[in-house]
């Protein structure tokens, strides 16, 4: 069932194409689309951030960049006929990157954000989320009544869509974003902070690997994000085709597939 889906769809988009071709409207940039370079040169460049456990984490034990999306990024690459090249960056600096044309795409849980829609175009979401603390068990939170007061250090990642809503949601207690190479849960072990504000994906490894971790949920869902693949703005064709390519993996199961091997199943978008 799956190679006939694909193939039909691939004729629709291919269909699509043509018709792009033969418009008199079409211009140099469409026909410079990064689905035909991609094709013609072979290698599908990749922004993944490789601090995001369950998404695109470094494993330290074998180099290996794991996750969700280190396992999607690959299936992409193979549906393209191209060999995948990673090109490491940051929450804080993929935008820049993608408008740099340092890669073709960013694949590792993007926050599908209006703000964020002004520079880039994101793609059908593939996983959503809510807003998790995570604390050591014998820090001084015990429930999100805790977190908002004086004199607790609240962390998060720089450039997440996190920062802007803590930075506005926190009344009391002191916040700071933390840019890498220096992370949120090693601020938390090295008690520089109380608790680490984070997605569902983050919270749920933290609580598996550590021992010494404890998640704590809000009251009532906040801030619920679509996570998305991202593009340069500009290039239709370009995310006509990463569109079809998450739509295809909800299709055939692969999506569901590669959530629940990386424990993600209850946050696989619809």
């Amino acid at each position: 069932m799956r190679t006939g889906l694909v193939k039909s769809a691939l004729a629709a988009l291919a269909l699509a194409a043509a018709f792009v071709m033969a418009s008199p409207g079409a211009n140099a940039q469409e026909m410079d689309s990064r689905l035909y370079r991609i094709t013609k040169s072979g290698t599908l460049r990749v922004c993944q951030y490789p601090l995001y456990y369950s998404i695109s984490y470094r494993n330290p034990a074998t180099g290996e960049i794991e996750g969700i999306d280190a396992d999607l990024s690959k299936e992409l690459a193979k549906e393209l006929g191209a060999t995948l090249e990673i090109v490491e960056t940051s929450f804080g600096t993929f935008i820049a990157d993608l408008q740099a044309d340092k890669c073709d795409i960013g694949m590792f849980g993007v926050g599908a954000t209006l703000q964020r829609a002004q520079a880039v175009a994101f793609s059908h979401p593939y996983l959503k989320t809510s807003i998790y603390a995570v604390v050591k068990k014998d820090g001084p939170i015990k429930t999100w009544a805790d977190v908002d007061k004086p004199g607790i250090r609240v962390v998060t990642t720089l450039g997440s869509y996190i920062e802007p809503f803590m930075r506005d949601y926190l009344k009391n207690a002191e916040f700071s974003a933390i840019a890498p190479p220096a992370t949120r849960e090693g601020e938390l072990m090295a008690n520089r902070a109380d608790v680490v504000m984070t997605d569902y994906p983050t919270a749920i490894k933290v609580g598996d690997e550590f021992d010494w971790a404890a998640i704590v949920e809000p009251d009532e869902k906040l801030r619920i994000t679509p996570y998305a693949y991202v593009v340069p703005q500009g290039d239709q064709i370009w995310l006509n085709y990463v569109n079809l390519f998450v739509d295809t993996i909800k299709l055939d199961g692969r999506l569901e597939t590669y959530a629940e091997k990386n424990k993600l199943g209850p946050i696989v978008a619809p």
